[in-house]
């Protein structure tokens, strides 16, 4: 298959974001990555970012947005924004925990995002869902994760995170291999039961077997970089997990 191509999920770098949004981007391009998430926009509205993306090259591999931005009269203001911004996908990254309290909320959750996916295929957009750990702690003989995407459409993207499910004691191979093609935009992040600060390729998750199966049958169109712990300053560590996916034939 064609090669899949490398963003950097933008939390990974929010005070220098925050401070030089515009100079982040530059640098970001500058380094060798393809296209950024979003999870936030600092206060620029949507038409200057795009200028800026526009102008130093870079797509946009997607945003977090919060599942109530996407219901009721709120969903209309953020499909305009990111019909402008250039964005497709709109992923839920975590839930307020009357939509997570048990498997009947889960299943709330579930219905939930599948209208949601409904109401925004016209506009070419889809949802999803980006797990943390929690996902992967069994609750009523189930793993949300399970309840979640057992109870969804493929309309729903699964955004697996590889650091944080290892964090909660479970690998990526399985569910990529349960959720064929529903994988769209997978987050590349580390994690090592040593080493809190580890940067990839540098911790515990199995990349080859990531790859493989993200590249075969996760149906990944994008792969995110996201690295929320720092052994040097944020840019220099996206830097050198860019670099480290280089070396791993990426």
């Amino acid at each position: 298959m064609a090669r899949i191509p490398i963003a950097l999920q933008l939390y990974s770098v929010r005070e220098d974001a925050a401070r030089d949004l515009q100079g982040v981007l530059a640098a970001v391009a500058d380094m060798g990555y393809e296209g950024v998430e979003f999870a936030g926009y600092y206060g620029h509205d949507a038409r200057t970012i795009r200028n800026w993306l526009d102008a130093y090259g870079l797509k946009v591999a997607g945003a977090h947005v919060g599942i109530e931005t996407l219901l009721g009269d709120e969903r209309e203001r953020t499909v305009e924004f990111h019909q402008i911004l250039g964005n497709t996908t709109l992923v839920v990254p975590g839930l307020a925990e009357q939509w997570r309290s048990s498997r009947a909320a889960w299943l709330k959750t579930a219905a939930t995002l599948n209208e949601i996916a409904v109401a925004l295929k016209p506009y070419g957009m889809r949802t999803g869902y980006h797990n943390h750990h929690i996902e992967f702690v069994p609750m009523e003989g189930e793993l949300p994760w399970d309840t979640l995407f057992g109870n969804t459409t493929d309309d729903v993207i699964m955004q697996f995170d590889t650091g944080n499910a290892l964090h909660g004691g479970a690998q990526a191979a399985p569910f990529l291999r349960r959720y064929p093609g529903r994988a769209k935009t997978v987050h590349l992040k580390e994690y090592s039961a040593t080493n809190d600060a580890a940067l990839i390729g540098e911790g515990d998750v199995p990349w080859a077997e990531v790859f493989e199966l993200c590249e075969t049958i996760g149906g990944t169109e994008w792969y995110i970089v996201e690295q929320e712990s720092y052994a040097y300053p944020p840019l220099e560590c996206v830097r050198r997990c860019l670099q480290a996916l280089k070396a791993m034939g990426r």
